[in-house]
């Protein structure tokens, strides 16, 4: 779902509303999350930047749950994450990035993390984030998600992906032309 270079994204009011009610909500449940914060401040950033509103429908709509994880101290902005307790269900099985795509000659995915993460708008999660993420709840328990890879890491073919199994989180890897109907990705924007 590529759109041209330049093209604004933008919500319809009534899809403004529905999503600003679920960000809210969200907000309200999971106070662990972001303790401290305050959703009318975080309101306020939002109808200040209304553009970065598409994105976050893009996390809603592909079961993302994104919620508010922090705020960077320095730059004021909010820092909403994919918190579905499994991979989003809208993003799976799809390879790395396009040049493992490009070298798939046969049963190809339909896109992979790394062009999605972009048309969305967001930034895949590295495993720092992934760690963090990881310390306010149980995520991925049986599925797993991809996580920024490393460029030494990729140049020699691989991709690493992130789950929680026994109580522990993982990072594993793959062939970064891999695929797997129970592996998405969760990415981050920043408000």
């Amino acid at each position: 779902m590529k759109s041209a270079p330049g093209a604004k994204k933008t919500l319809p009011p009534q899809q403004t509303e529905e999503l600003l009610g679920a960000l809210k909500g969200r907000f309200d449940r999971h106070q662990a999350r972001h303790a401290g914060l305050e959703w009318a401040r975080v309101l306020q950033r939002l109808t200040a930047h209304l553009a970065k509103l598409w994105p976050l429908q893009e996390m809603e709509r592909t079961g993302g749950e994104p919620d508010v994880v922090g705020q960077d101290k320095t730059s004021g902005e909010f820092i909403f994450v994919d918190c579905s307790a499994q991979s989003p269900k809208g993003r799976v099985s799809f390879c790395y990035d396009r040049e493992a795509l490009d070298s798939r000659k046969e049963h190809k995915p339909k896109n992979c993390v790394t062009d999605m993460a972009a048309d969305m708008g967001i930034e895949l999660l590295t495993e720092e984030e992934y760690f963090a993420l990881q310390k306010l709840g149980e995520f991925d328990t049986k599925s797993s998600s991809w996580v920024k890879t490393p460029a030494d890491i990729r140049r020699l073919g691989g991709a690493i992906y992130g789950d929680r199994r026994y109580g522990r989180v993982f990072i594993g890897h793959n062939g970064a032309e891999s695929y797997y109907s129970g592996r998405g990705f969760r990415g981050s924007l920043r408000v």
